[in-house]
């Protein structure tokens, strides 16, 4: 759910040492510079000059896989609360010095990260610089200002998962999927969760996943590195390090049975949803149901020919994977019937399709063509500033940003029996959960 967006500071301490690496990616033209505060904070910086641009971001490694019991939703209401203000900065301020200087800012919360960052002209980024350190020690969380957020996130939950019959689905699917890790809970968090976090709550939050060493930062653009590590270190080498965190110990065991799950609510038409449990990347079988996801999906994939255009027993069809997550996730099948037909013929003939390749691996011609789709998208994404941040950080989160080259190399090796292989495995009744949504007026 990905929903991205003045140097007086302080003396620089020459007791704030750091290691600096320079790194190359596969393609020699990239050129990652890696930094390492004494505070723990990581400073990823890469040029690209072709335009007076810059991107900043900053990744803290909290989502909502790490929210305390009846806290649902902390995350995600604290991303709010951080464009609220400092002393120094008060409340909308941050927003409307980046947009007077040129720029756009925003912010996303995930399961496992959240995410602030700001493009502005490459000759104004040490605002990012200024606003983001501030704001990483200084931040007000005021009693009123919660309340006002609150509200906000509740209004934001109501529209865009209790009006949302499919959206409503998915969570409780997600919800059903999984029953130990926190991955069961969604990013926004419960109703009454939400309704229950006071500043108090947030002000603990805050200090225990907002500190340098629990952060990366990124920069891509019209910058030189050196200098702009420079002015990173004079901003955020003399904030402190967190205490030490909780890690997230829990395992969601196997699924020994298919799961069920209907939801009735105001709808045109039935929809089905159905998930698999499959592990995430760098594992070995990540890359080939990257691939699937990519012969199933599109109106040139497998779902829609079948159910679509031949069949003609769907609306709309897909197939969803992402394997970016810190632990193992969900692969999706779904679509909505066309009026008239059933949503059980629906489910059988979805499930069909992914049977014909357990039987019959895919042609070494649509394997191909999945691999150019997905190495493609993954290459001509970077020639956005953005993107080449995005990319440097997420894989960062997984672990070790030059997974991201990695990622690059496995898909060049999948063959049409990697995918019939991840198929036989993870695809089975046993390993699935299935959601209904029902028309309430059926």
């Amino acid at each position: 759910m990905l929903k991205h967006r003045l140097l007086k500071r302080g003396m620089y301490s020459c007791l704030f040492v750091f290691l600096c690496i320079v790194l190359f990616s596969s393609d020699a033209s990239t050129k990652v510079w890696e930094y390492t505060l004494d505070n723990g904070l990581k400073i990823l910086i890469t040029e690209d000059h072709k335009a007076a641009l810059a991107t900043f971001q900053i990744w803290y490694r909290v989502g909502s896989r790490n929210e305390p019991a009846g806290k649902r939703g902390i995350s995600h209401l604290l991303e709010h609360m951080m464009f609220k203000g400092t002393q120094k900065y008060g409340s909308k301020v941050f927003s409307r010095l980046v947009q007077k200087n040129g720029g756009m800012d925003n912010a996303f919360t995930t399961r496992d990260y959240t995410t602030y960052f700001q493009t502005l002209p490459s000759d104004r980024i040490h605002l990012s610089i200024e606003l983001e350190s501030d704001r990483m020690q200084n931040l007000l969380l005021l009693s009123d200002d919660v309340r006002y957020e609150r509200s906000v996130v509740i209004e934001e939950r109501r529209m865009r998962y209790e009006d949302d019959p499919q959206s409503s689905l998915y969570e409780e699917v997600v919800a059903t999927a999984f029953k130990v890790h926190p991955y069961h809970n969604p990013v926004i968090g419960w109703m009454s969760d939400i309704a229950s976090i006071d500043s108090e709550d947030l002000v603990f939050h805050y200090k225990n996943f907002y500190s340098p060493d629990n952060a990366v930062i990124v920069v891509s653009g019209d910058v030189t590195a050196e200098e702009l590590f420079e002015k990173i270190k004079k901003m955020f080498g003399t904030i402190s390090k967190g205490k030490q965190r909780v890690p997230v110990t829990s395992k969601e065991p196997p699924q020994r049975g298919e799961k069920r799950v209907s939801l009735k609510k105001e709808a045109k038409l039935p929809y089905i949803l159905a998930a698999y449990h499959v592990p995430r990347f760098p594992h070995e079988d990540s890359i080939p149901l990257d691939v699937l996801s990519t012969i199933l999906s599109g109106k040139s994939g497998r779902l829609y020919k079948a159910l679509v255009r031949e069949g003609k027993i769907a609306l709309n069809v897909f197939a969803s994977y992402d394997g970016f997550t810190i632990d193992p996730y969900l692969f999706f099948l779904g679509g909505t019937v066309v009026p008239g037909r059933e949503i059980e013929a629906l489910e059988e003939a979805l499930f069909a399709v992914i049977e014909k390749i357990r039987i019959t691996p895919p042609s070494d011609r649509e394997v191909q063509k999945a691999k150019n789709q997905a190495e493609a998208s993954f290459i001509m994404s970077q020639d956005s500033i953005f993107y080449q941040a995005y990319i440097i950080g997420m894989f960062e989160m997984l672990g070790d940003w030059r997974l991201k080259d990695r990622y690059l190399e496995e898909i060049k090796k999948i063959t049409p029996e990697d995918v019939q292989r991840v198929v036989k495995k993870y695809f089975s009744k046993e390993n699935r959960t299935v959601g209904i949504l029902i028309p309430e007026n059926r």
